[in-house]
């Protein structure tokens, strides 16, 4: 028994694994088929030209630019940035209708800001013995806490809502 068949019996190559007959007719196969769709696709393309006619190109002169639509991109973030702080900055450093029909104005933040030390922070009552003591000591509170005082509004805020004890 051979286990070494020897090359010249069989042309020189493997004869059981690779059948050079059957590939070279799928390739065959294969190049007339991508022939026939080239020119079907050259057929239909001639065709559909003369029956669609789709008249002259476009100029891109003839249309004005259309905007997409919103949001759109800054084109200079920086100096909208700078545009917006100089609005702020002059709605805080002036006087001005916020609703003129209700009467409501905004002041400079410097005037808030002394009205604030002036009259202090505004402040609820604690319960009932809160409104029996009267509406007006609150303020006087905030007076003395703004001018250096023993006693501060946030004692109010850190005892709101308890219940004392009796």
């Amino acid at each position: 028994m051979d286990t070494n068949p020897s090359p010249e019996k069989h042309g020189g190559y493997e004869t059981r694994d690779a059948n050079v007959r059957n590939l070279l007719r799928i390739a065959g196969v294969l190049l007339m088929t991508l022939l026939v769709a080239a020119g079907a696709a050259k057929l239909a393309y001639d065709f559909f030209g003369h029956v669609q006619k789709l008249g002259p190109p476009p100029t891109p002169f003839e249309q004005a630019r259309a905007l997409p639509p919103l949001p759109q991109l800054q084109a200079n973030p920086e100096s909208d940035l700078e545009k917006l702080r100089e609005q702020d900055r002059q709605e805080l450093n002036s006087y001005g209708w916020v609703d003129r029909t209700r009467g409501i104005i905004h002041i400079p933040i410097e005037r808030a800001m002394e009205l604030l030390l002036e009259r202090g922070l505004p402040t609820r009552p604690s319960g009932a013995a809160g409104a029996e003591k009267g509406a007006g000591q609150p303020a006087a509170r905030g007076q003395e806490a703004a001018r250096g005082g023993a006693s501060a509004p946030q004692a109010d805020f850190a005892t709101h809502g308890r219940k004392e004890e009796p």
